[in-house]
């Protein structure tokens, strides 16, 4: 074929095209082609058949938005109407019912609240943040962030806030204790601790005097928001209350296993214990979701802007404040090798000095205020950064950064297996508490035994282990703002969780309670004293835990586990030393008596 006919065909129309390309390419094969364009038409024909498909997906998403909408507005709309006709009429003969008033914990005003975080969340992140928000980031609040934070960071200015803040807390100190003065005494234990932290501390010229005074304003500022403030309370009962009665839905799956006896009995085993299966089956949902990890690294970000420690640091002391010591560094896993030493002793400290949600229900079975508890485990989220800070401060650099870090995602395959993933992982935690608490009460028990023997012989049988190892907490009792009277008793209790667990300190204490043997003011600062996981047997799990998520930090992890079982056992008295300066006795009294009318026992003793 000439080359004039081959420029021809090469322009003519498609069969001419392709016939004459055959000809001049004895290598061209029809068939092939005619393979290759069935299959990119068929292609096509795929490509278009699945944007239908995505189409008609996202209509009916925003058909079912719209019909969730409508059900939600319809439901407040009946809600609303029944509200106003209690109130207009049974409310005038009987005001004690639970949709009388404006009732923020149980009743109308509590849906209002919940309708309208929600829908405010919603405006934020579908509306405000994509359309305005990252604008107003971007061009005014990240420059001017900037130059706040140059602004603080000149050795004036925080040398003038350092002093300012010591003024307030001073005004404060004298106002709240003016008419009781040994309310002072609960400084003690904390300055104490702060001196120890500086002559003790594994380098003095690397302290960061920021974070740790930060970090123990933060702790005492919530104290005050949490307990003193009544509305503050009010919020952190209302959940503490919530809370328990979540709690109390696995008495329904324990009550069926085990039946009524066991459970109705209060047998710890059979009617507490199965309460971690629930709230691990529940947290195991809420993390496959997502929704876990969100909550997390949020409430990480903001301590770590407020603290100015590390993201890794940041994010498990936020993650303490729900989950156990052990799963905590979970979300952190594929950094931990890469953690620093004081930030590795950080992690450890946030896991001692806190308990997880999944053993609330032990201890409020054993009288403990719902309230406190929760109040303890967010006060010493930022204490245990800043005194961990102080006794192990960073000469490192960190390798990790809020823009690296991913936390770790559920490796479940979906929903259901996450959910029973969650109640089956619960299971070793279980038998670990038994075993720990038959093995530790039984030794101590023996040690009782022989000390006591001992003591027999030279006619002082009264004297035992317990007693001996409980005298040298009674003045750390009283640094922390206990009462001479109750000294002993709460001594007693702080040694128990020191050298068994807080399971049997809280059983303890909650003996106590219910003997009148201590005032409601003790009992409340024993509740912060002994609210952490920092016992031998949890020294173990969490060297063991650690070590087999980041075997190459196996010697750096036990090298430090001492330090920050003793440096979490701090934190816990520092918050308990500032709720012995915040708590009203009044209130205290009215804590309890709700808590022991509830487990129907006898009432606290009032101050």
């Amino acid at each position: 074929m000439s080359d004039k006919n081959s420029m021809a065909a090469t322009n003519n129309a498609y069969e001419v095209d392709h016939t004459d390309r055959a000809i001049a390419n004895p290598e061209f094969n029809k068939t092939d082609y005619q393979l290759d364009y069935t299959h990119d038409h068929e292609h096509n024909a795929n490509s278009n058949e699945v944007q239908e498909n995505k189409k008609i997906k996202i209509w009916i998403k925003r058909g079912l938005h719209l019909i969730l909408q409508i059900a939600i507005v319809g439901y407040f709309a009946y809600a609303t109407y029944h509200y106003h006709d209690l109130n207009t009429y049974a409310c005038n003969y009987d005001g004690t019912l639970p949709l009388c008033g404006i009732r923020f914990c149980t009743g109308y005003g509590m849906l209002l609240l919940l309708l309208g975080f929600i829908y405010l969340a919603l405006f934020y992140y579908l509306i405000f943040k994509p359309k305005l928000g990252l604008f107003l980031h971007k061009n005014y609040l990240q420059p001017a962030a900037v130059k706040w934070h140059d602004f603080l960071r000149t050795r004036v200015v925080s040398i003038a806030c350092i002093a300012i803040l010591l003024l307030l807390l001073a005004i404060y100190l004298v106002f709240e204790t003016k008419d009781n003065p040994q309310k002072l005494v609960s400084l003690v234990a904390p300055c104490f601790f702060i001196l120890c932290g500086y002559v003790f501390s594994t380098k003095r010229s690397a302290i960061k005097w920021r974070i740790v005074i930060t970090g123990i304003t933060c702790q005492f500022l919530l104290g005050i928001i949490c307990i003193r403030w009544e509305v503050g309370r009010q919020i952190f009962e209302c959940l503490g209350n919530k809370v328990s009665t979540f709690l109390d839905y696995a008495k329904d799956g324990a009550r069926f296993v085990f039946g009524d006896f066991l459970v109705e009995a209060d047998v710890f085993a059979f009617a507490i214990l199965p309460v971690i299966f629930f709230f691990s089956f529940f947290i195991s949902v809420l993390y496959y979701l997502g929704a876990m990890q969100w909550i997390v690294i949020k409430l990480g970000w903001i301590l770590q802007q407020i603290m100015g420690t590390t993201v890794c640091e940041s994010v498990t002391a936020a993650a303490n404040i729900f989950l156990g010591m052990s799963e905590s560094p979970l979300l952190i896993r594929p950094y931990i090798s890469k953690l620093t030493e004081s930030e590795i002793h950080t992690i450890m400290v946030s896991g001692f000095a806190t308990v997880s949600g999944t053993v609330l229900a032990a201890y409020l079975s054993f009288g403990a205020s719902a309230a406190h508890l929760i109040t303890s485990s967010v006060m010493a989220a930022p204490a245990a950064l800043a005194i961990s800070k102080l006794y192990m401060p960073e000469t490192e650099e960190s390798q990790t950064s809020s823009d690296t870090i991913q936390l770790e995602k559920s490796e479940s395959a979906s929903l259901l297996d996450a959910a029973s993933s969650g109640a089956s992982n619960a299971v070793p935690i279980i038998l670990g508490i038994i075993a720990n608490i038959v093995a530790f009460v039984a030794f101590i028990a023996f040690l009782n035994g022989l000390v006591s023997w001992l003591g027999f012989l030279v006619g002082h049988e009264e004297v035992d282990f317990e007693w001996i190892f409980s005298k040298i907490f009674i003045p750390l009792a009283w640094a922390m703002g206990v009462p001479k009277d109750d000294c002993d008793n709460i001594a007693k209790v702080v040694a128990t969780k020191t050298i068994i667990n807080e399971f049997v300190a809280y059983e303890r204490l909650g003996a106590l309670i219910r003997a009148n043997e201590i005032s409601s003011r003790s009992a409340g600062i024993a509740t912060f004293a002994i609210c952490g996981f920092a016992n031998p047997s949890s020294l173990g799990i969490l060297v063991g835990s650690l070590s087999a998520m980041a075997p190459n930090r196996r010697g750096t992890i036990a090298a430090v586990a001492i330090r920050a079982f003793i440096v979490g056992s701090i934190v816990c008295f520092i918050s308990a030393s500032f709720a012995g300066i915040v708590i009203p006795d009044e209130d205290e009294n009215t804590v309890y008596n709700k808590v022991m009318a509830k487990l129907g026992q006898q009432n606290v003793t009032t101050v």
